[in-house]
């Protein structure tokens, strides 16, 4: 709610306050903000590799939209070396859940991609959650 200013005056500080208490406690929805939020500078400095971080802890939860993101950073190389097998493995997972922004950012980046790159991501995929 105060991250978009409804019922309450926009302010990114408290949001960041409140989404890393959730974060904290494990709460994976809370983590993705948190990154986005530090991502976007919004209420932090920008810090690409804090928000790989929170990235990263909601993906390995399953969270299609942490998934989503930390793809997004693997594919263009924030906070992170650029890494087209690592992107494609978590976007991959998140357009399984269904995301269909994670989906559309898949088929454009295997067009960027080996077929030797497409199949060791995909094994990847496979082996994520085993």
């Amino acid at each position: 709610m105060y991250r978009d200013g409804r019922g309450v005056p926009q302010d990114y500080g408290e949001a960041v306050r409140l989404f890393r208490l959730a974060a904290e406690q494990g709460n994976a929805r809370a983590q993705n903000s948190l990154g986005a939020m530090h991502a976007d500078g919004w209420g932090v400095p920008q810090d690409y590799g804090e928000a790989v971080k929170w990235f990263r802890l909601a993906a390995e939860q399953r969270n299609a939209d942490g998934q989503n993101n930390l793809g997004v950073m693997c594919r263009d190389g924030r906070g992170m070396p650029q890494d087209y097998v690592c992107a494609h493995m978590w976007l991959n997972l998140a357009a399984a859940q269904g995301l269909e922004d994670a989906r559309h950012r898949l088929e454009s980046l295997a067009t960027e991609m080996t077929a030797e790159q497409i199949v060791d991501a995909q094994e990847a995929a496979r082996a994520a959650f085993r």
